[in-house]
């Protein structure tokens, strides 16, 4: 994967492990899409290999991507979209425990940003 459509991935799986998805968290990936892609791509291929995933498969998958996502990006990159990570997560007003070990997940591996 490439390090934006790694990011996608990544905020995908995270907007989903508690099993609901606000429309602030929407937004959350709108705008991160909207930053990344100026022009209009098409996701349906990316949300399907998303959607196909098994639960137990979600966290190899999300180490998938932010290998793939670190090769590609420079430390501001991975700060941004930590920082886009941490919106998600908030978006609700609710950190859930899920939420909270995929996003500790980014802070272990990405050490040093």
């Amino acid at each position: 994967m490439n390090k934006t459509i790694a990011g996608y991935h990544l905020l995908m799986i995270l907007s989903a492990v508690d099993y609901r998805i606000t429309g602030n968290e929407d937004m959350v990936i709108r705008n991160y899409l909207a930053e990344e892609f100026p022009f209009n791509v098409n996701l349906d291929k990316q949300m399907e290999v998303i959607s196909h995933l098994k639960r137990d498969e979600w966290e190899s998958h999300y180490h998938k991507a932010m290998d793939d996502f670190y090769d590609d990006a420079t430390p501001e990159e991975r700060k941004k979209l930590i920082q886009f990570a941490l919106q998600l997560a908030k978006a609700d007003d609710v950190i859930t425990k899920e939420e909270n070990h995929y996003l500790n997940l980014l802070f272990e591996n990405w050490e040093g940003l």
